[in-house]
């Protein structure tokens, strides 16, 4: 158990904003640009037909007012080859911006994940996992809409547009330029729209950060929530974070629900003076009547297009908001990670010298000016009440935390001038909280070795007194556990975990508690184990039963973060200390280690 805990602070590193964040976003399109040609070569097809179908309603009107019926099956081919060109263009232009789109998710999410792997343990502090799984599914998902779905609309319907007030021009540029006039307008509600669309969105997946937050604490702690009558509290909180999200998008689709009507009613406007000066004699006298009904025909078919154009805004927006919210993960920075010394072989001698740590500048601290040596070979056991600093120190060892102030060395090496791979890949760590994969057995003993030897992976079972209970099961090692080993008890997981620590073989072992979810039975299969494991290797045992340290080679008592007391077990009984109540306590008298350590910080 972790002595002290950082201030959660969710909020995460500023990520770059605007137009940067844009062209960021879609330079995870540039490798896939061929696709994304082919696309844009598609929707040039689309609007090229579409505007085309403005010319066929001229010629046809034209043909109609000439008598020309020799023309009767000529319209029919040319009105069926247009819309199959527009049929060919759609295909292309959806297939391939939606093949774009899977790729950018696909690698934007592994980024993503790619990251957090190597983000350091203070970020896990301040960040609840079910916010972080929220960035990787609906944020990462979001960001396709800025990326490609809204350059799906954008190229479309902006050539469709572009051919169209081509057309336009070309056959009266006088009242084309109707359009050209209410354009500063449409683009003032645009403006209004995008600030109010982004700043809803970040609210909107933050909240769909809280909702998977409170609902994967409920559903990992069922037990707890059923158990302590916590069912209506977890309604209630899940129902608050629903509710707020609903609220957010409420909001969202008013600002949309409004901003799109005021557009169209603004092109509608367009259309009608546009109608009233196209009916003037002087304008009706310079037009033949295919011109005119091809003009009206061109400057309708500009209504859809335009409308979808001001609603693209809102997905540009939404996804906008998720990529800065990515963004700001992906440049987090990585634990440190500046060593560049390697150890093919350790002997196991592990030095502190004079180690404070604090979790926060603002923060006590957790281990204060801490001297020792552990020799190549032997149990050192931290012993002490919760909060003295025992879990803090082994966490030290991984370098899962950075030392604040002096050096922890592995056989006279800087931990910090070693490869985080490298001291972790002689380390070996059983801490009290198992985690388990939803895999078998086998996999989760021999979880991060590759083509492990099947033999090597039942001779660790056999040691941690695994086989105990793998062969009352159907599949033996080849079993599933579940999720996080759900379908075993606490006693048997932790026997995994250990079985696991001896598969590693490496040369240094930290065991936090590794006994503490075992019967007594059990405890002492595991003991007779570890003491086999242990020998001729480096270990740190963190206990709260000091039943189980007595043999240690050297037991340190830490209380505040400081070593108030050291030595074998019958030697620390007799100075009658800090340790000597501490194992009284456990048998006899539970005040009498608080008195014993209180004298001993005075002195």
């Amino acid at each position: 158990m972790k002595e002290q805990t950082p201030p959660v602070t969710p909020a995460a590193p500023v990520a770059p904003t605007g137009i940067k964040a844009y062209f960021r976003l879609l330079s995870y399109v540039r490798p896939y640009w061929p696709a994304f040609m082919l696309s844009v070569m598609g929707y040039a097809i689309y609007a090229a037909s579409s505007t085309g179908f403005a010319q066929v309603m001229k010629l046809l009107v034209d043909s109609i007012q000439d008598g020309m019926s020799e023309q009767r099956l000529y319209f029919p081919l040319l009105v069926v080859g247009i819309f199959t060109l527009r049929g060919v263009g759609t295909f292309f232009g959806t297939y391939f911006m939606s093949y774009v789109a899977r790729q950018l998710v696909h690698f934007l999410r592994i980024d993503l994940f790619k990251r957090f792997l190597v983000l350091p343990a203070r970020f896990f502090d301040q960040h609840s996992s079910g916010h972080l799984v929220s960035r990787l599914t609906y944020n990462v998902e979001q960001v396709t809409g800025a990326a490609t779905n809204a350059i799906t609309v954008l190229v479309r319907e902006g050539l469709f547009v572009i051919g169209l007030m081509s057309y336009l021009l070309w056959v009266n540029w006088k009242l084309a330029l109707v359009f050209v006039a209410v354009s500063p307008v449409i683009g003032l509600v645009v403006s209004y729209a995008s600030k109010r669309f982004r700043k809803i969105s970040h609210r909107i997946q933050n909240s769909v950060g809280d909702v998977t937050h409170v609902a994967s604490e409920t559903l990992q702690g069922y037990r707890v929530v059923r158990g302590f009558g916590g069912t209506e509290f977890e309604y209630q909180r899940f129902l608050k974070a629903s509710e707020y999200n609903r609220t957010q998008a409420m909001k969202m689709a008013l600002t949309k629900a409004i901003s799109t009507p005021v557009v169209q009613i603004i092109v509608a406007m367009a259309l009608g003076i546009l109608v009233w000066l196209a009916l003037s004699p002087d304008l009706m006298g310079e037009m033949t009547p295919g011109e005119f009904i091809a003009f009206l025909t061109a400057a309708s078919l500009m209504a859809k297009p335009l409308r979808q154009l001001t609603e693209v805004n809102n997905t540009i927006q939404q996804g906008l908001a998720a990529a800065l919210d990515v963004f700001t993960y992906l440049d987090a920075p990585a634990e440190q990670d500046e060593g560049t010394q390697t150890l093919a072989a350790v002997k196991g001698e592990v030095s502190f010298h004079k180690v404070s740590f604090r979790y926060g500048d603002d923060l006590p601290l957790a281990l204060n000016n801490l001297s020792f040596t552990a020799k190549p070979g032997e149990m050192i056991a931290l012993v002490g009440r919760s909060g003295g600093g025992k879990s803090t120190l082994a966490s030290l060892i991984p370098r899962f935390y950075d030392v604040t102030e002096g050096e922890i060395q592995l056989d006279g090496v800087p931990l910090s001038k070693l490869t985080l791979a490298n001291l972790r890949q002689h380390l070996a760590l059983v801490t009290q909280q198992v985690t388990l994969f939803n895999d078998t057995l086998a996999a989760n003993i021999a979880y991060g070795i590759e083509n492990p030897d099947p033999k090597a992976i039942e001779a660790a079972a056999k040691a941690a007194y695994v086989m105990d209970f793998v062969d009352k099961l159907p599949d033996g090692l080849n079993t599933l556990v579940g999720d996080n080993g759900v379908l075993l008890s606490g006693g048997q997981r932790q026997r995994l975990a250990i079985a696991r620590a001896i598969m590693k073989n490496a040369p240094i072992l930290i065991l936090d508690e590794a006994t503490s979810a075992l019967d007594t039975e059990s405890e002492r299969y595991i003991q007779q184990a570890l003491e086999k494991v242990m020998q001729g290797r480096t270990t740190f045992v963190i206990a709260h039963r000091l039943s189980t340290i007595e043999r240690a080679d050297r037991i340190l008592v830490i209380d505040q973060g400081k070593i108030i007391e050291q030595g074998k077990h019958q030697e620390l009984l007799a100075l009658k200390g800090a340790y000597a109540q501490l194992h009284q306590m456990q048998f006899h008298d539970p005040l009498a280690y608080e008195s014993a350590v209180n004298e001993q910080v005075k002195s």
